[in-house]
């Protein structure tokens, strides 16, 4: 396999602050990893799920810790699927999603009417 590409793994990490506030922390680090094209029946099967497929980065199953976010090129991806291949090695499928950096933006939660007698 050749590992001659970088990318950017970025995670979150979660911790209380000193009023005992849950918060979550960005976390990034750089791996080596094979980028690929997506095959085209990945690419329609996917499309055919609403997904919008990029790139497939294979690397070292030890360097992937469930991060859910990938900065290719200065460009922001979001992991929709992996593969664990029967050797040590585990296949990244990203899309570019709309938002803030191509990360995915979810829309608030409507409140819950309260419904009073």
């Amino acid at each position: 396999m050749d590992r001659s590409d970088v990318i950017k793994l970025i995670g979150t990490t979660k911790a209380q602050d000193d009023y005992g506030v849950w918060k979550e922390t960005p976390t990034e680090r750089q791996v080596m990893c094979q980028v690929d094209s997506i095959t085209q029946s990945e690419f329609f099967e996917a499309g055919r799920n609403g997904l919008n497929p990029s790139f497939k980065f294979t690397m070292f199953f030890g360097d992937y810790n469930d991060e859910t976010i990938v900065e290719y090129k200065g460009k922001t991806y979001s992991v929709y699927r992996t593969y664990l291949r029967r050797t040590d090695q585990i296949e990244l499928y990203v899309e570019r999603k709309g938002g803030t950096n191509g990360i995915a933006v979810t829309p608030p939660t409507p409140p819950t009417p309260v419904i009073t007698t």
